[in-house]
């Protein structure tokens, strides 16, 4: 097609489009040149401002790296993450869900733990956590036998990734549930902590003086074949930004009960006050068991 005038671009666009032989990539595309050239004259973009945008767009992909991903950051600094997961989960968003955001930190082969052990392993100071967690399925049957990945920042808020004082996969485990659906494990009470500022979305944040910072959260990732794999966060609703998170990451579904104690541990002599505990059921769905792209190495 010969394009006379502007209203002419976009059915040229779309009868390209409905070539795509895959049917999910053609309503994916159609539907994606819609909205995108609507958006273009909504807002009346200008040379300049896409000149930027595509600046923009490139700089995301130039910023990710092994140990950072840009990319995922932004999007959940749109809401796009959290928007997804619930769309897709919880009787495709009817329901509550324990589902929540990967994130940009998770890494995959994370250190195979016994059940009850430690995934500190270098000087992390900060007061002990023990978590107790259960695996059931949406009748409340436990699950045993499958594998569940924690990882959590430390309680400077950094991932060992991001911080050369910590070991390589400190604050990072699997375990294995016991016949009643069971895990456990020893660790430190994290923080919340702020995303990195450093690149795209600290920039987007300023522009909208917005705070960067995530609330008190541990992550999951629980994987058993026939089941969809939970990737779940579990929040601390003392935390000063619960109701602000960054990363819109934040369900009534995921608050967590974190005790904090003040005597010792009655069992544990190293276990000094203060010290807390997590006690926290996760609901798995059925379906296809497919682990993610990591978002780092």
């Amino acid at each position: 097609m010969i394009i006379e005038r502007q209203e002419d671009v976009t059915p040229a666009v779309l009868t390209v489009m409905e070539r795509t032989s895959d049917p999910r990539l053609r309503q994916i595309m159609i539907s994606l040149v819609r909205h995108l050239h609507g958006f273009v004259r909504d807002i009346r973009l200008t040379e300049a401002e896409f000149r930027e945008a595509a600046a923009i767009l490139a700089e995301l992909g130039q910023l990710s790296t092994a140990s950072h991903n840009e990319v995922v950051l932004v999007a959940g600094s749109l809401g796009v993450s959290s928007l997804v997961c619930l769309l897709n989960n919880g009787d495709q968003g009817n329901t509550e869900t324990d589902q929540s955001l990967l994130g940009p930190f998770w890494r995959l082969n994370s250190p195979r733990v016994e059940n009850g052990g430690t995934i500190v392993r270098s000087p992390t100071p900060g007061p002990p956590l023990l978590v107790k967690g259960r695996v059931i399925d949406k009748d409340g049957r436990p699950i045993a036998g499958a594998d569940v990945d924690v990882w959590h920042a430390s309680p400077v808020g950094f991932y060992e990734n991001q911080d050369p004082e910590q070991a390589d996969m400190n604050l990072r485990g699997k375990f294995t549930t016991d016949a009643e659906g069971c895990f456990r494990f020893r660790s430190v009470m994290m923080v919340g902590y702020p995303i990195p500022t450093n690149g795209v979305v600290g920039r987007l944040l300023k522009s909208q003086n917005r705070h960067p910072y995530r609330p008190a959260h541990l992550h999951a990732l629980i994987f058993k074949p026939r089941f969809k794999v939970l990737i779940s966060q579990v929040y601390d609703p003392a935390d000063p930004h619960i109701d602000s998170d960054v990363q819109f990451g934040v369900t009534k579904a995921l608050m967590g009960d974190f005790v904090r104690h003040q005597e010792p541990h009655p069992t544990e002599p190293d276990v000094t006050a203060p010290w807390y505990s997590l006690d926290h059921v996760y609901r798995m769905e059925a379906g296809e068991a497919v682990l993610p792209r990591p978002p780092i190495e």
